[in-house]
């Protein structure tokens, strides 16, 4: 079964607000089994939201428009869809009861503009809004469906929930399961090229690598009755994946790296404590931001200057002077400083360029190091990276959480 979305929104065409509709309707559909080969946006303009319907229903099955539901002259969703499949639109007295009640319980008075969005299709399935006062509507006609949904997502999403998620799960046969594995340290294109041969003959498992920043996200589906059978179809691929990137697989939960390195400190009882220089409390930032840190984290050090490397870690004068802030040696010690100062089992430290100035032909923007001192073994890893200073920090972040990882 084929779908196709119509966002429509002269403020989600021009950029002015994300579409987050189309994000999630995407995504419900895609576990329902329910194709999607088509989304589009349009403005508040009749005659080309006329001709995106018309396209839609010459290739697709389902049609979901979101968005132009409201009270004012430009809301025109509901009039041109009706018109273009040959519905009139009539008063829907509970609807209009509804929305009465919606406004009494807010303490507001009703417009005589708000009557518009009673205003239904007259052999349309009607679905309640429990969030807003735009009631959504289904069509029915020649095989196809129109399903007609209100913008606002907090109105959209529950309205989807409540009413059309059963309405289509009765229509398709086989819902979409999915794995999705989280690798660092591969990037998109290695990925594809050894699963390349998975990737084009298969359908039924589908697999498909997702870039994200520093990381891919590896989907394998499978269109199934249930989870059982789901997993029976998955299972030669993901034997295959497993295979092939099994080291650099951290996570198939969903769970972020530092999430998983969280949970892994948790679970060992081993405490840690961050010394960083370019990433500027990034990593003890991320670490805290997850509840019950406490438990493994009670004290970090941003330390910038070559003096607060010294006062604060204890990094030898003499590294700093022959090797410079910026180098394997200084990483290292600063680890080290780190887990003795602070009684830590574990000692990480940053150090590097994240520019976007004071890069030299020796040492350039991107150049990095990172330490991690545990078990009586410091080890220290040279990182050359690209992007702005927010994503050489951010990377930088990761790789750090990806050598802890492998620690553990």
């Amino acid at each position: 079964m084929k779908s196709e979305l119509i966002s429509v929104g002269t403020e989600i065409l021009l950029g002015e607000i994300l579409n987050t509709d189309a994000q999630f309707l995407a995504g419900e559909l895609s576990e329902l089994g329910i194709d999607v080969y088509h989304q589009s946006v349009v403005g508040d303009n009749a005659g080309r939201l006329a001709e995106a319907l018309k396209t839609a229903l010459s290739r697709s099955d389902i049609v979901i428009a979101s968005g132009g539901l409201g009270p004012t002259p430009d809301d025109i969703t509901k009039e041109v869809i009706a018109e273009t499949m040959g519905e009139k639109l009539i008063l829907h007295e509970e609807s209009l009861r509804r929305m009465q009640e919606y406004f009494n319980r807010v303490h507001r008075e009703m417009c005589k503009n708000n009557i518009k969005q009673a205003m239904l299709p007259e052999h349309c399935i009607v679905l309640n809004n429990n969030n807003g006062t735009a009631p959504g509507c289904i069509i029915e006609k020649d095989g196809k469906t129109v399903i007609m949904l209100p913008g606002p997502p907090a109105e959209l999403t529950r309205m989807f929930s409540e009413s059309v998620r059963p309405y289509l799960e009765k229509r398709s046969e086989d819902k979409l399961f999915t794995r999705t594995y989280h690798i660092f340290g591969k990037g998109e294109s290695a990925v594809a090229a050894e699963l390349s041969e998975l990737m084009e003959k298969n359908t039924n498992p589908t697999v498909a690598p997702y870039a994200k920043t520093g990381e891919v996200h590896l989907r394998l589906g499978a269109k199934a009755k249930s989870q059982s059978e789901a997993d029976k179809i998955m299972e030669s691929a993901d034997k295959r994946i497993r295979q092939s990137f099994g080291r650099y697989i951290y996570s198939t939960d969903g769970k972020s790296l530092p999430e998983v390195v969280f949970s892994k400190l948790l679970k060992a009882g081993k405490t840690i404590c961050t010394a960083e220089s370019c990433t500027g409390g990034l990593i003890a930032k991320t670490i805290t931001d997850f509840p019950g840190s406490s438990g493994i984290f009670s004290e970090g050090y941003v330390t910038y200057s070559n003096e607060a490397k010294i006062k604060n870690l204890g990094v030898k004068r003499e590294t700093l002077q022959s090797f410079g802030a910026v180098s394997e040696e200084t990483a290292g010690e600063m680890a080290e400083g780190a887990a003795r100062v602070s009684g830590a089992d574990i000692g990480v430290s940053v150090t590097g360029i994240a520019g976007p100035d004071g890069g030299t032909p020796e040492k350039p923007v991107g150049l990095v190091f990172i330490a991690v001192c545990f078990g009586g073994r410091t080890e220290v890893r040279r990182l050359e990276l690209n992007g702005d200073r927010d994503k050489i920090r951010y990377l930088t972040m990761l790789h750090v959480f990806s050598l802890i990882n492998e620690r553990l």
